[in-house]
């Protein structure tokens, strides 16, 4: 977090930074919906007008918070990627990572994903989408181009990915590292059914 002056108040141009550590923070210990920005502010020491001046709203600092957000799963679903030898395998590691994240990260994740954010409000969440987006384009490779048998399959694995998050959160697999380990890779085998069987996912036709 940044330092805070001697008086206690932040100096101007750090204070941005810490309303993000600072709505991190309640976040973690209150939910988003527990969140405010006068909460944001009481713990910084500072007046609950001054995150105004960088912010225009609660929703527009939970944007930033986003914005973290995406950049370390990111930086997770690379690293998890990483010995990935197949396309399959790269998609399998998003799901894992993406378990991890829910874990590891619970605060960025809850802001991420279950704010209800409208993303389109705030351009610089679009970008920071950008490199997940493009990791995602990996079910266009698997399924060679086929744009319905690609949403499909990305729905499908979205859907899977939050579901064992949802179970891991939920105490379904048990507490600690051993538990966060076989949610990820449950997440990633489930992964790999589903581009096995991916026809199975078309939607009937009417």
């Amino acid at each position: 977090m940044p330092a805070s002056a001697k008086d206690g108040r932040y100096h101007h141009g750090d204070l941005r930074a810490a309303l993000i550590d600072a709505a991190i923070d309640v976040i973690g210990e209150r939910g988003v919906r527990g969140f405010s920005m006068a909460e944001a502010s009481r713990r910084l020491g500072v007046t609950t007008a001054a995150p105004y001046r960088h912010f225009a709203d609660r929703d527009e600092l939970l944007a930033e918070v986003g914005v973290r957000a995406l950049r370390i799963f990111a930086t997770m679903a690379t690293a998890e990627a990483a010995n990935a030898r197949s396309p399959e395998q790269r998609l399998a590691a998003m799901a894992r990572a993406y378990v991890r994240f829910a874990a590891e990260q619970r605060a960025l994740f809850d802001a991420l994903f279950i704010s209800g954010l409208d993303k389109s409000r705030f351009p610089e969440l679009c970008r920071a989408w950008e490199p997940v987006d493009e990791m995602l384009l990996v079910v266009d490779e698997i399924c060679d181009g086929d744009a319905d048998e690609a949403k499909a399959l990305a729905d499908a694995v979205e859907a899977t990915a939050h579901g064992h998050a949802a179970l891991l959160r939920d105490g379904d697999y048990g507490d600690g590292p051993d538990a966060v380990r076989a949610a990820a890779d449950m997440a990633a085998s489930a992964t790999l059914a589903l581009v096995a069987g991916r026809s199975a996912l078309r939607r009937p036709a009417r």
